[in-house]
């Protein structure tokens, strides 16, 4: 039997693949009543690729996972040092808890304390013999992860440590794709004739910031374009920050930054400079937060599908629970570049 794909239920209504793919993966922007028709067409051509998926009859997730009962412990353990509300992570675990359920598995998180990074051990709360399997969010300290690895258990990292030196850690890896909407960006702006173009963003700070980075750079070099350093501010933090800001005599054309929330405290920082966004200059992040669409101008952004992210995560950690000697497996799900007021465009 032929698998259906987004293209197919797009081809069969008449719409964009575009708009199918919001309906199933939960993204803004779709009328109910749009979602809902897309939604059931998908059930009735059979459609199960992502978790998302619905019986409608029962308003119900119908989890596309097939796997035998769970045998043994039946924990999932969350390490993290934190989550905050608008983080990616966040905002996927919902979904991914539900998920686990139907597969008759709980998630129970463990946060990771300075003390468990600096002696290098399991949080406290963790006891390894409830567990199945670890994933890991917000874990970037690469002796850390590798003491994770040495626990016994499946592990899934979703993000983790930069790999700047070409070094990746013996376990599953999960990311958004962090490359093409910043590969747009960068030869859109060209197009328009915008050359000065920055980075903002500590690229090792994680893997994810680390490939964003080298997307700008790789961007600017394949097509011809210089990049100028002084437009590159490494430490996002504040006063440092504030510092390499004031500091400029000219500003880019647009500043590329390593997520929404960095693109936030530089316009802030800019904006007690009286400089206006996007007139004196263009800016653009990542993730797609809650605060790119609330801020003024609105933030162009990079949308994560964390309902594809999920529905991945779980799909990657049962899989790996099941058949543990399979070859370690690095996945990045797609994403979507949405351009708002902050780029003018």
């Amino acid at each position: 039997m032929k698998k259906v794909t987004i293209q197919d239920i797009a081809d069969t209504l008449g719409i964009s693949r575009n708009t199918v793919s919001k309906a199933i993966n939960n993204s803004d922007g779709l009328a109910d009543d749009t979602r809902e028709r897309i939604l059931q067409k998908a059930v009735e051509m059979g459609y199960k690729h992502f978790a998302y998926a619905a019986d409608l009859t029962k308003n119900t997730p119908v989890s596309s996972i097939v796997l035998d009962s769970p045998k043994g412990p039946r924990e999932i353990a969350l390490f993290s040092v934190s989550i905050s509300n608008g983080h990616f992570a966040a905002l996927m675990l919902d979904r991914f808890r539900d998920e686990l359920s139907q597969l008759g598995y709980t998630l129970n998180v463990h946060i990771v304390e300075r003390e468990n990074l600096t002696a290098k051990t399991p949080p406290r709360t963790f006891h390894k013999e409830q567990c199945s399997a670890i994933m890991c969010i917000e874990l970037f300290e690469w002796d850390y992860c590798e003491m994770v690895c040495r626990l016994g258990l499946p592990v899934l990292f979703v993000d983790g440590p930069h790999k700047r030196e070409g070094l990746s850690l013996p376990a599953d890896q999960l990311y958004m794709e962090n490359t093409m909407g910043i590969t747009k960006l960068v030869n859109d702006m060209l197009r328009k004739g915008k050359r000065r173009i920055g980075f903002i963003g500590d690229y090792e700070h994680c893997q994810s910031f680390y490939e964003r980075y080298t997307a700008f750079r790789c961007a600017m070099l394949m097509a011809g374009a210089d990049v100028d350093e002084t437009f590159c501010i490494k430490d996002s933090r504040h006063p440092a920050l504030d510092e390499s800001l004031s500091r400029m005599r000219e500003l880019p054309d647009l500043f590329i930054c390593a997520n929404d929330f960095v693109a936030v405290e530089a316009i802030q920082v800019l904006r007690k400079l009286e400089k206006s966004i996007p007139e004196d200059v263009m800016f653009a992040g990542f993730d797609d937060a809650p605060e790119s669409r609330i801020i003024t101008p609105a933030l162009t952004t990079v949308h994560i599908h964390t309902q594809i992210m999920a529905f991945t995560a779980a799909h990657l950690l049962m899989t790996r629970i099941k058949e543990p000697e399979l070859d370690y497996r690095i996945v990045h799900t797609e994403t979507e570049l949405i351009y708002r007021e902050s780029t003018n465009c």
